[in-house]
């Protein structure tokens, strides 16, 4: 499948959110990508259903919604509604994650599980059926602009690897430190779908390049 580019507006000019959104739809972005901290199961302090809906109108391109906070059940019907495409929930803060993946299923979006740096991926053997989406984290989440952590390279091939042996078609996202010199490599490891803030909105050249830049580095 053809690679999956998602902006995260973390790194947009929020004052400019309007004009960056719609500079990324205009680069041939496929994803807009939208990290709700909660300040507690992450440090830093986000967006809400509120930014999603502005999202939502002022694109046509899906609308990722990556929910970093604890008891998410909580809010899955306010993100879907503001029009949220994808939900993708923590694995670490969903003790009932099985229930949780079907609400968002029965909300009419997709659902999506997300596994820290250090949290093992075994427990999508159980959850089959239940997600279309994978988002390995190559970073611990929290912050925009940090390193990536070269051990999750490996994780994305094992992921790939547990997918293909439970017979799942979902996506592989990665997010973390994605930007030129290692997106190549990730995708040979198997992932498909890139979420990537500073390589797009901190690109010298601007939106535009840093999307361009991202494809031409995959080849």
């Amino acid at each position: 499948m053809k690679p999956i580019i998602a902006p995260s507006i973390l790194s947009a000019d929020l004052a400019n959110l309007e004009r960056d959104v719609r500079l990324c739809e205009e680069a041939g972005a496929d994803v807009i990508h939208v990290d709700v901290m909660d300040g507690s199961f992450v440090p830093n302090l986000t967006f809400g259903p509120g930014v999603v809906a502005a999202c939502r109108r002022v694109t046509t391109l899906p609308i990722d919604v990556h929910l970093m906070m604890v008891n998410p059940e909580k809010h899955l019907e306010a993100f879907a509604k503001a029009g949220a495409d994808v939900l993708t929930v923590h694995y670490e803060t969903c003790p009932h994650i099985h229930r949780v993946l079907q609400t968002i299923c029965e909300l009419g979006v997709k659902p999506g599980i997300t596994f820290n740096p250090g949290t093992p991926i075994t427990p999508l053997k159980y959850l089959a059926g239940v997600f279309d989406q994978v988002l390995i984290m190559s970073v611990n989440p929290g912050f925009g602009g940090q390193k990536f952590i070269e051990a999750c390279e490996q994780k994305l091939r094992d992921t790939a690897a547990l997918l293909d042996e439970i017979g799942s078609e979902a996506i592989i996202q990665v997010d973390g430190g994605v930007d030129t010199d290692n997106i190549a490599r990730l995708f040979a490891a198997g992932a498909r779908n890139f979420v990537a803030g500073t390589a797009i909105f901190g690109h010298p050249g601007g939106i535009s390049a840093g999307v361009a830049s991202l494809r031409e580095a995959l080849g």
